[in-house]
This record gives structure tokens, sequence and C-alpha cells, in this order.
């Protein structure tokens, strides 16, 4: 097996690693700032009127379900049309076709969802109760009590999953403009600690709408939210708001000026180049101000072949709860220098969270070019299956850890950065990684001055992984009796070297533990000590090293 496998019967295979692709678009956002009362009541005025249209037009989409056709989408557009403008339209449509798609594919991972944890629990139920389970596979449960109740949840389930599979089959979707867990939030205004005005401010925002495509070669990338290279930003009103206009052709112009702290001379070069350029305005209620969100599409960056991306050793990455566990490797898969930890909280909010994750990343980036080296290796993790509720039973909190691990996220915004500091991110196969790392790589790394964790041990198996090394660090000895007649092999060593699966060197002198290496010449003669009253007897009897060492008497 690549990557590390044991020749242990029953392991799964393992994936070969492959290089990260680069992000295919980038958004940048900046604070509105200086708003005057007029411009903060016009963007709200816009907003509530497009956020009513793409209401109205998303339940037209449900309706249509999988009866969606070429002529329904511009029937619809047409209607959105009369009461805002061509190109909101387009923007309002194609935004609800996105929300529809969304919707679409999370129905899909829910009926899989529903599917494990049927198929779980009916096989548990078809074990005898207190049958003991294996590492493979769960056994049966441990009282009459739970047998029962998991046979009333089994039921339950079934129910669900029957209605899901109908809602698919005919093509309905049950979406929330604003977001379920706000609408829920609105039952429970005390543990939110919000009032019933605090939260309709805040529903309200999130469901307005305004945001527009770009489109090349019209001015400035866009004709609907309009940004000039002097930071002027002006929008076009709907129609029923074109009383409020204060420019030409029914444009409303902002008082302030935007600035892009980050990526801002490429905004620059493409709004002066009249590349496609779309825009989001939008309300942090919690803070009360206004944003604007800028977003365009790249090129794909080209991938490195994976062996040049090694060229310079690698980094291997352990994700954990709280921090990055990291240990660079050389080209031989050997660990060199210390561990690494980059540590976080991704307790609170949303924004704190993605905050703390980026933090993390920036400084395993900067040390990652400060070693030199071009490529980090990560785990391609996937908890979509692993955090089921029927899959681990009891363990609570396991599951809220492994839930709480922004993992897909966390590779995403990696890939993005790393895009821009030139290295590569190489995602390995996850399997035994902390496993195999723990067995074969803790204890040999623990020293006197430095404590090496499991963590720590799994990071060194995952850049072994990404350098095509198997985790073990030695092969298994020769089974006959573990003397040089099969010959010790070793894996550090390629497979090119002359030499490599021959027996090691011939060391003259006994093949003794307490002799040390270099010593072994006088060992076999003692009166070559020069020592006083040494007698010259047996002088014949001098036991060649290698008779003794393949007669395994050592």
């Amino acid at each position: 097996m690549p990557g590390g496998g044991d020749g242990v019967s029953g392991l799964r295979s393992i994936a070969a690693p492959f290089v990260v692709s680069g992000p295919s678009g980038v958004a940048v956002r900046t604070r509105l700032k200086d708003l005057t009362p007029g411009d903060e009541k016009v963007l709200r005025l816009v907003g509530a009127h497009q956020g009513a249209l793409a209401s109205k037009d998303l339940k037209a989409r449900c309706r249509d379900g999988l009866a969606h056709s070429g002529e329904t989408w511009a029937m619809r557009k047409r209607e959105l049309t009369a009461l805002s403008s061509s190109r909101w339209a387009g923007s309002i449509t194609k935004a609800t076709h996105d929300q529809w798609a969304v919707a679409r594919r999370g129905q899909s991972a829910h009926i899989h969802h529903l599917e494990a944890g049927v198929r779980t629990i009916g096989d548990r139920l078809s074990q005898p109760v207190g049958q003991k389970g294996t590492k493979k596979a769960p056994g049966g449960y441990r009282s009459q009590r739970e047998w029962h109740a998991k046979s009333r949840r089994l039921r339950v389930l079934e129910d669900r999953l029957t209605a899901a599979r109908a809602d698919r089959e005919a093509g309905l979707v049950h979406v929330v403009r604003g977001g379920k867990q706000l609408a829920r939030t609105r039952h429970h205004l005390e543990a939110a600690q919000l009032t019933e005005s605090a939260w309709r401010g805040r529903w309200e925002a999130e469901r307005w709408f305004c945001q527009a495509d770009g489109e090349s070669g019209k001015r400035y990338g866009n004709e609907t939210i309009r940004v000039s290279p002097d930071g002027e930003a002006s929008i076009k009103l709907p129609a029923p708001l074109t009383h409020l206009a204060n420019a030409p052709h029914g444009r409303y112009v902002l008082a302030c000026r935007l600035t892009f702290a980050h990526r801002g001379t490429e905004w620059a070069d493409r709004v002066a180049a009249n590349r496609a350029i779309a825009y989001r305005i939008h309300l942090d209620t919690g803070r009360d101000r206004w944003y604007v969100t800028a977003s365009w599409q790249i090129p794909p960056t080209t991938t490195l072949p994976i062996e040049a991306a090694l060229a310079h050793g690698v980094i291997g990455v352990d994700m954990n709860a709280d921090h990055l566990a990291a240990w660079r490797l050389d080209t031989h898969g050997n660990p060199t220098g210390s561990p690494r930890r980059f540590f976080y909280d991704l307790t609170g909010t949303t924004q704190h969270r993605d905050a703390q994750v980026r933090h993390a990343l920036t400084r395993l980036l900067h040390w990652a070019r400060t070693c030199g080296v071009k490529a980090i290796a990560v785990e391609d993790l996937n908890f979509a299956a692993e955090k089921t509720r029927e899959k681990h039973g009891r363990r609570k909190r396991f599951r809220q850890l492994i839930s709480g691990m922004p993992t897909g996220k966390l590779r995403a915004r990696l890939s993005s950065m790393a895009d821009q500091t030139g290295i590569t991110v190489i995602a390995v196969d996850p399997a035994y990684t902390s496993r195999w790392g723990a067995q074969h790589w803790q204890k040999p790394l623990i020293t006197t001055t430095r404590t090496t964790t499991r963590h720590d041990a799994a990071a060194v198996a995952i850049g072994r992984r990404a350098q095509g090394h198997p985790i073990r660090r030695r092969t298994a000895p020769p089974p006959h009796d573990q003397s040089d007649r099969a010959g010790h092999r070793t894996v550090q060593a390629r497979p090119g070297v002359l030499g490599r699966e021959e027996p090691r060197p011939l060391i003259p002198g006994p093949r003794t533990r307490s002799v040390r290496a270099g010593r072994g010449a006088n060992a076999g003669n003692q009166n070559a000590q020069h020592r006083p009253g040494r007698s010259a007897e047996h002088g014949f009897w001098q036991q060649d090293s290698r008779s003794v060492s393949r007669n395994g008497l050592y």
C-alpha cells in the first residue's frame, strides 16, 4: 500500500497525494464611510425593494421545480425588468438559481445522512442486546431500554427519509431567505439577548438584495453598481425609485469614497480596463456599518508538479481543535528543527473564528517562507459522514469537536493565501496518520529538551505521505532471527541508491552492545593493550566476528 501500509490485512488503500488547485476568484471588502442620512435612506429603500423582488422570484423558481426551462426563466426576468431594470433582473434571477441549486445539494446530503443513520441503527438492532462491537463495526445496544429507544428513533428517521426522497423526486426544496438560524432565533430572543425590534432589523437587513454582476466592456466593469478608479460609487436606481436620483440617467452617487486596501492595485487595474467586477452592498446590523464587497474571476494558477513542489522539502500540518501542529521535513522525509504550533480559538462568532483561522494560517505561511519551503501538506479531511449521532452515540463532546473544525474552509483559505506567496498546498489521505505517526515517530522524537505530542508526530506522518515515503521509519526486520542473514534494509535510502538491499557493512571486532564503534580492532586480542601482567595464552584463538554474527550468537 502506498503511503505507509504495513501489510496488515483489513486496512483500506491509501489514496495518492495531489496538489490542491488555486483559487478561481477574488473577493475584497471595504467599509462605506461618511455616508449621509440621505445615502443610508436610499440604500435601505433599494435593498428592501430588490429584496421583495428576490423573494417573489425565489418563490416562483421553487414552484417550477423540475419543470424549469429557459422559457420560464425569460418570463420571470421580463416580469422583474418592468419593476427594476434588465440588469437588476438578471442579477436577481441568477442569484435565485444559485440559491435553489445550493438547497438542492443540501437536500441530497441530508438524504445520505438519513440513509447512513437508518443503516447503522438497523444493523445494531439486528444484533443481540449486549453484543460486543469491533473496531470496524459497532455491536448491539447495551440494554433493552436503549434498544427500544433506538427502535423508535429508527421509525422517525425512516419517515423523514421517505419525506425527503419524495421532495427530491418532486423537485421541492425548502429555502429561507434570511437564514433558517435567524428565523429560529425569533422564538428564543432571551437566549440570543435580542429585543424584537433588534431582531426585526437584522431579519430585514439579511433579506435585502443589493448586488449586481459585472460585465466586461462596460464602463468600469459594472453598469448597475459602478465604482470609478478614484473611488466614486454610484447605483442605478430601480424604476420605482428613479425620483431619488441625484445624477443623470437615474443614478444615485454616494457621498463617500471607496478604497480597497487588500488587492487594491489589482482592483484598480480591472476598473481602468473596464473588466467585469461584481459588487454587493450590505449592512452589518451588529456594528451598524455599511460594507461593499467587490469580486471577480481570475485565471486558474498553473499548478506545479508535485515533484517540483517537494524539491525543497515540505511542512506537514496536522489540524486540531485548538491549534495547527507543523513540522518541517527535508527531502528524505526526516524531521528537522523543532515542531511549531499555531494556536487559535474557534469559539464565539463566525467573524471571530474566521479571523483566528486566518491569523494562524498567516503565521504558518510566514514560517514556511522563512524556512525556504515551497510546499505545505495537509490532510484531505471531510467530516460530513463522521459526525452523525448514530455513528458516535453518547460521545457528544467528540461530535461537537469534529463539527466545530472548519476543515473545508481552512483548506480553501490556505490555498487562497498560499497562492499569493508561491507556496503549493498538497492534500494527502488522512487514513491512519495520527495512529501511525504516534506509533513510529512520537517516542523517537522526544528529547530531554523537547516534548513531542501525538499531533506533532501526525504532522511528520502527513509530510512523509505527501513525499511518497512510507510513514514507518524502517521496514520490518528479517523474520528469522533479526540478523544480517536476510539483510537489514532501511527505507530512508531511495530505490536507486547502490547497496540499498545489501547487508550492513562489516565492522571489525566482536558484535557486542558494550563495544562502541571503532573500538573493535583491539577487542579480539587483549595482549594488544600492552598491559603489564597479561599472558600470551591462547594466541591462536582469534575468532572472526563474521562467523559469530552469522551464527546468530549475538
